[in-house]
């Protein structure tokens, strides 16, 4: 392995883990009531789309597999929607089931594909992202029946 791979294979895993990390921030500040807090977490989060958009250039040169761009593709769609629907256009949608449910879908296609991409990096990484995608999947629900958000 190259150091550029390994270098790349690092970045993608320190994203996953920085990302998870912020999740699980936004969901505890949610259920702390401080939604504000999670709202400035949020547009820290989009940040992320740099070096994603790297690791998809980098892709062909490291010889990914073609799911490898399918992660990295729904984590930049998640996004590109969570932009949107919030942050421009500031719909309140999480009342409507429909757009809650496909919203909901989404972020986790694309938080899950994180996952694959730290397993790049080793079985370490894979052990640490895991634990905190856990962690992040049920706050995400608990704090969604709490706060309805």
């Amino acid at each position: 392995m190259s150091i550029v791979q390994h270098n790349l294979d690092l970045l993608g895993a320190i994203l996953t883990v920085i990302f998870y990390c912020l999740s699980i921030l936004i969901f505890v500040f949610r259920l702390c009531g401080k939604p504000h807090f999670g709202y400035w977490l949020g547009i820290l989060m989009f940040v992320f789309a740099v070096p994603l958009i790297y690791l998809l250039i980098k892709a062909p040169e490291l010889h990914r597999p073609s799911l490898y761009y399918v992660q990295i593709g729904l984590m930049l769609l998640w996004m590109s929607v969570a932009l949107l629907l919030d942050y421009i256009l500031k719909i309140s949608f999480r009342q409507i089931k429909w757009m809650v449910i496909s919203y909901v879908i989404l972020f986790f296609a694309g938080t899950g594909g994180l996952l694959g991409i730290a397993s790049w990096a080793g079985r370490g990484w894979s052990i640490i992202t895991i634990a905190l995608f856990l962690i992040m999947a049920v706050l995400a629900f608990v704090q969604r029946r709490v706060t309805g958000m």
